[in-house]
């Protein structure tokens, strides 16, 4: 149980009403900042405004999966108000307090750096990574279906990356029935990739990949889709980026040459956020157990 700790939630979208149910029944302390829209029942939880929190008693804060913007601003779906989390807010916590998020930015490694407060990322670690692949590769699938006019089996499928979710996503689509390429730089993934019965490419010859290419699934948080790039391709190819924002892909260019380019962080939040919530809940709940214990 999490009985006195105190906890609080600052925006967010459908993903965190998991974290909320599952708080509440551990029977923490939660505040939630930016979700006025919301209607809830959570005996547990109680609405306020960022300038109502008396931040010393704060034992955890709870951001988004996206963390914050670079100057601050916290989205939240439940609320209008704008909300930023500044480095003397963190100042104010408990030298325990621990901040939670999704990813990071330089901004949110700064100011909790400077106020010397653990950041946990959630979603780089390993067990949320592959949990969260399955919903991510489930929105793939339906978004591979509702924006070709080909079907995925037979379809010729490129995956760019075989990090957590490259695997699961090149995994799911052989198993409809597409022909998958995996384009990787690594020996050890060339190596599992022709385990798995796919075929392997090296990033260095995406140029040629592309030629034939009716769907390509990029994870690569980097700029790999470039105009170069796109202009060997199909103009019937569809790309679907899964990398986190701005993504891998000159979507500019692909717009130009009629390629529909689509950006597609944050899948699991779209099209399973119970799930999803769920996922953070679980992992979340651990984290804070260790925290009581300390």
């Amino acid at each position: 149980m999490l009985t006195d700790l105190h906890i609080t939630i600052i925006g967010g979208d459908a993903r965190q009403i998991e974290v909320i149910r599952k708080l509440d029944e551990k029977d923490a302390m939660v505040t939630l900042i930016g979700f006025d829209n919301l209607d809830h029942g959570f005996t547990g939880a109680v609405k306020k405004r960022i300038e109502e929190i008396q931040f010393e008693t704060v034992d955890a804060i709870m951001l988004p999966v996206s963390g914050t913007s670079e100057s601050g601003e916290v989205e939240t779906t439940f609320s209008n108000e704008l909300i930023t989390l500044t480095e003397e807010m963190l100042m104010q916590t408990p030298e325990h307090c621990v901040v939670f998020t999704g990813i990071s930015n330089e901004y949110l490694v700064q100011i909790t750096k400077k106020a010397d407060r653990k950041l946990v990322k959630l979603l780089e670690r390993d067990d949320v990574a592959i949990y969260n692949s399955i919903p991510t590769v489930e929105g793939t699938i339906m978004m591979a279906i509702q924006h070709t006019d080909i079907t995925i089996h037979s379809s010729e499928t490129l995956v760019l990356g075989f990090g957590r979710t490259g695997m699961s996503v090149a995994r799911a689509f052989d198993a409809l029935g597409a022909k998958v390429k995996v384009g990787t730089i690594k020996s050890p993934d060339m190596a599992r990739i022709t385990e798995m019965k796919l075929t392997p490419f090296n990033l260095n010859e995406l140029q040629h990949a592309v030629i034939d290419a009716d769907i390509i699934i990029n994870t690569i948080p980097a700029p790999i889709l470039k105009a170069n790039i796109i202009a060997k391709m199909p103009s019937n190819t569809l790309i679907i980026d899964l990398a986190s924002k701005p993504g891998g892909t000159d979507f500019r260019y692909a717009e130009k040459r009629g390629i529909k380019a689509l950006l597609a962080p944050g899948l699991p939040g779209i099209v399973a956020p119970k799930t999803a919530g769920k996922i953070i809940a679980n992992v979340l709940i651990k984290q804070l157990d260790d925290l009581k214990r300390a």
